[in-house]
């Protein structure tokens, strides 16, 4: 069994049923924020941590829902969530408080109807319910957390574009307490 191919075969077909006109209403979301939340749980907490990472490296203000040293969220500031269920125990909650907040939100699942994408002003939906299919060899949620991460990293590659940004001017802002 060839298990790379499998998992780019997988991921080429979630994207291949994604809509591609969804970077653009995330963009004009994540433009028109003045401060950005990004949050998701286990696995698709890791593909939220890729894209907090690269936002910042774009320019944008940026934190990590749980951390610390997050500050309070307020009116104007977009909450972005990666849930492939969209129906997270844990994070619906958060969602409820950002909408009463005044927060828009952003929820990108595999889900177009969900708890989440009731509350949320955007739902991103990856792919559709035949292309998640159990796929031996790729686990709970590999399909989605991969081709998730495939598909804001394109969402990046158009930021990079627009912004007319170089790799110098990422690095500038790259971490140096590594």
């Amino acid at each position: 069994m060839d298990t790379q191919k499998l998992i780019i075969d997988k991921i080429s077909s979630v994207l291949a049923a994604t809509d591609k006109a969804q970077i653009a209403e995330l963009k004009k979301h994540i433009d028109e924020a003045g401060r950005i939340f990004v949050a998701g749980a286990g696995r698709s907490k890791l593909v939220s941590s890729f894209l907090a990472m690269r936002l910042v490296h774009c320019g944008y203000q940026v934190n990590m829902v749980g951390e610390i040293v997050t500050p309070a969220l307020q009116s104007g500031d977009l909450y972005l969530v990666i849930s492939g269920s969209g129906g997270t125990k844990t994070l619906l909650p958060t969602l409820e408080t950002a909408k009463s907040k005044g927060a828009k939100i952003v929820v990108v699942s595999m889900k177009s109807s969900s708890a989440m994408s009731d509350i949320a002003d955007l739902t991103v939906t990856m792919g559709n319910d035949e292309v998640f299919s159990l796929t031996k060899g790729l686990p709970m949620g590999t399909s989605f957390e991969l081709s998730t991460l495939v598909f804001l990293e394109a969402l990046i590659g158009e930021i990079v574009f627009d912004k007319d940004l170089t790799e110098e001017g990422m690095r500038g802002v790259h971490a140096n307490l590594e």
